[in-house]
């Protein structure tokens, strides 16, 4: 009896470490398929984008507006998965969780405290070799190259760690600094917000993580959430740690996450919620260990569905970014027809044009659009930043659309619109065939301007 307790503490240092092989299964980490051999299809959107879409972004300079330049380093990248959320949540075990990396010499380094001060990019490489933010930026092969624009203090706050692991040949996770509520931006030395603004547009998935013993939802965490409007779909929520809590707390912690959420996701169906405890160790004895498991498969099947999808994700988010550049070009076409209408001899150019920017609805102008073509009122810009664009942007510096064709070349606009409705569907469409056979190509089906979304989970 007197060495009982002796072996109980040598149990609570040395936790049972839980059995992995719903890892392996659910991501297909031992399956030695080949892997699907896209570089044809890769090729044929790199082409449809640098002849149907990027000289109508040049010449509207859309970079300017939304501040999201595509490379082919980025074209040709895997799928991302972004990890954010308050510091000690979590994020970094899960990292090590999922790739098996604890007391292994690559495992991220983990703790009570915040840890993670610097944007940590996990990806594959036939050796451990960590690489500095500065010589990612300057690899122009890589899809980190934009990443300069934020500064040396920023870059030096970036980090790349190359691991030989099955499951980053697939994919690549990036881990990002806790948010810390009473600490300001300027503090970081860099613009944290949009550093996360340049992951979030570029991420396949977000998860954002939760401790369920903090939950407090202050100012730095609301702007991250104000940043995530628009990709709801791609957002999961993660409530870490919940074997820490008995299931009446739990319970508890569930309905005030979503108390303190739904004022910052303001959609009809609110993001999955997965409840479970992502590390290596044993769940607590006397919880819900089968929904835990559960949930855990169900989140391993969200990241291989966003993985075996990587091709229909790619088509459909390039072809989103050229229905953004049209919707832009058409704008500023619209805003400079009006302020060439209204101009007359006598008139003061800089004046004519205030009066447009300051009150574009007087002239129609985003009524127009929506009227003329098929625009959702969903996709058009904030008309405030159009004050800023144009404030850098002389409106003298543009050409109309009307303008923007040649004899060789075709006119601008016909490039990109015929890339929406025809060129991008059909190679949605040929990947499709591959997989399924009885899919049929755009061309029979007529996708036109709303193709069927073929990535969705059903």
């Amino acid at each position: 009896l007197c060495f009982s307790p002796v072996e109980e503490v040598e149990d609570a240092s040395e936790p049972t470490k839980r059995d992995r092989s719903h890892l392996e299964s659910t991501l297909k980490l031992n399956e030695e398929k080949p892997a699907d051999d896209f570089s044809g299809v890769l090729q044929r959107l790199r082409k449809i984008y640098h002849s149907s879409i990027k000289p109508l972004e040049q010449s509207y300079r859309y970079n300017e507006l939304r501040q999201h330049e595509i490379t082919d380093g980025e074209i040709t990248s895997k799928p991302m998965v972004l990890f954010l959320g308050p510091w000690s949540v979590g994020k970094s075990s899960m990292i090590n969780y999922l790739l098996g990396l604890d007391d292994t010499p690559y495992q991220l380094y983990t703790g009570a405290e915040p840890t993670t001060s610097e944007f940590t990019v996990i990806m594959h490489g036939p050796k451990l070799k960590t690489i500095e933010g500065i010589v990612m930026a300057a690899d122009s092969a890589r899809s980190f190259s934009p990443l300069e624009k934020f500064g040396q203090n920023f870059l030096e706050k970036l980090i790349g760690i190359e691991v030989p692991h099955k499951l980053l040949e697939r994919v690549t996770f990036v881990d990002t600094p806790g948010i810390i509520e009473n600490r300001k931006q300027q503090e970081r030395g860099y613009p944290f917000n949009d550093v996360c603004q340049w992951f979030i547009d570029r991420a396949d998935l977000i998860f954002v993580v939760f401790d369920p013993t903090k939950l407090d939802v202050g100012l730095e965490l609301e702007m991250l959430f104000r940043q995530l409007k628009g990709r709801e779909s791609q957002i999961r929520i993660i409530l870490n740690k919940a074997d820490s809590l008995a299931t009446q707390e739990l319970m508890r912690v569930y309905g005030a996450l979503f108390w303190s959420l739904a004022p910052l996701i303001n959609v009809t169906e609110p993001p999955r919620v997965y409840v479970s405890s992502f590390w290596p160790h044993e769940y607590h004895p006397d919880t819900h260990k089968d929904l835990f498991l559960k949930e855990e498969i169900s989140l391993l099947e969200d990241l291989n569905q966003v993985i075996e999808n990587r091709m229909e994700n790619k088509i459909a988010f390039i072809r989103q970014h050229a229905i953004r550049v049209r919707i832009h070009a058409l704008l500023v076409d619209r805003y400079l027809q009006t302020y060439k209408d209204k101009m007359t001899f006598f008139s003061d150019g800089e004046l004519v044009f205030r009066d447009i920017v300051e009150d574009p609805d007087k002239f129609f102008i985003f009524k127009s659009i929506l009227a003329k073509t098929n625009v959702s009122k969903f996709d058009l810009p904030n008309r405030e930043a159009y004050k800023d664009f144009f404030g850098i942007n002389p409106i003298t510096s543009f050409k109309l659309l009307s303008q923007q064709c040649s004899y060789m070349g075709g006119c601008f606009l016909d490039k990109i619109e015929k890339a929406i409705t025809r060129e991008l569907p059909d190679l949605l469409g040929s990947i499709g065939l591959g997989k399924k056979p009885n899919v049929l190509s755009c061309d029979s089906t007529g996708c036109g301007e709303t193709p069927k979304n073929r990535y969705k989970k059903p």
